[in-house]
């Protein structure tokens, strides 16, 4: 198993550098139809970052002399402040998830709205980028989307990066990743060691192939990048799937009880894929200090997963369209 993931390693991890601008686009070119690319940004109060993302990307990957990306789209899952306003105005088309499918309730999470992206974008690669993002580097897209342009074995790809831990001012190098380190990488390399090569596993910058992604259950909340990797793997083998150095990803961190519901969620996920078996408690119990007392406060961690879209008859009258 470990010459196999060093192997992997070898054949199947790459910096941006690699594939230049000029080369991807006339791969994208000799793709034809299959070489389309859309990029998706979920978004929930990203005001302060959605913007600037999405106007990098319109002018470093959709320009007349770089037409990289096809189409930029937010899909926005209720925001309160002016995510919507200035996504649009920055140029990606916003598409409101409860908008998106309505006779199927949304339920909350992210990988609802990765879900329900399938339905609004046309790109034969879709391309999945965090609105949070600081200081956006449009590697992030083009490095990503590198491999599947150039190579047909590959079907999906994760970004890897250093991931800094910026908090109170301080910055903690490779401090980032809390829930990774402690959580899906133990899980990853105790019960599918052939993807312990996977420097971000739970990175939320990745790109596949239409005809993989409408073939995978979504969990709908934090497990989505888990439970994506893992059931890839099943799918298309360990060879099918790849990784790209885009250098360093600056965002928001959340705090400790948030951490702790991702993680439990992630483990959730992981569980229901090792035994497919009955979730005893599928709460989590966290405590708070109210004055001389703790108050505990307990939250659902994500049971819901949504079916691969291929089994969706809206999905499929579209595709056919």
């Amino acid at each position: 198993m470990l010459d196999e993931v060093e192997h992997w390693l070898r054949t199947r991890s790459w910096s941006a550098a690699q594939r230049p601008l000029g080369r991807l686009l006339d791969a994208k070119r000799a793709a034809g139809a299959q070489g389309t690319v859309s990029v998706v940004l979920p978004a929930l109060d990203e005001e302060a970052t959605v913007g600037a993302i999405v106007a990098a990307i319109r002018r470093d990957l959709m320009s007349a002399a770089v037409p990289l990306v096809d189409e930029v789209v937010v899909v926005d899952s209720g925001s309160t402040d002016r995510t919507a306003e200035v996504a649009a105005a920055a140029g990606a088309r916003v598409v409101e998830r409860d908008a998106i499918l309505p006779r199927l309730p949304a339920l909350p999470g992210k990988g609802e709205v990765l879900w329900r992206s399938l339905l609004v974008t046309g790109g034969e690669i879709v391309c999945f980028v965090d609105a949070d993002l600081r200081e956006f580097d449009t590697r992030f897209v083009s490095g990503i989307v590198g491999p599947l342009l150039t190579d047909p074995a590959v079907h999906l790809v994760k970004a890897m990066y250093d991931r800094p831990l910026e908090t109170g001012g301080a910055v903690v190098p490779a401090g980032g990743g809390r829930v990774t380190e402690l959580v899906a990488r133990p899980l990853l390399n105790l019960h599918w060691p052939r993807l312990a090569g996977f420097v971000q596993p739970l990175g939320g910058e990745y790109a596949a192939r239409r005809s993989l992604l409408e073939r995978l259950p979504f969990p709908v909340g934090y497990g989505v990048e888990l439970g994506m990797l893992v059931d890839a793997l099943d799918l298309v083998g360990l060879d099918g799937l790849g990784q790209v150095d885009v250098g360093v990803r600056h965002h928001r961190h959340q705090d400790g009880q948030a951490l702790g519901r991702m993680a439990a969620a992630i483990y959730r996920t992981a569980q229901v894929r090792l035994a497919r078996g009955h979730l005893v408690r599928p709460q989590l119990t966290q405590f708070g200090r109210a004055g001389t007392a703790f108050v505990p406060r307990t939250h659902p961690v994500d049971t819901e997963e949504r079916p691969p879209m291929a089994a969706l008859p809206e999905y499929l009258a579209r595709k056919a369209a």
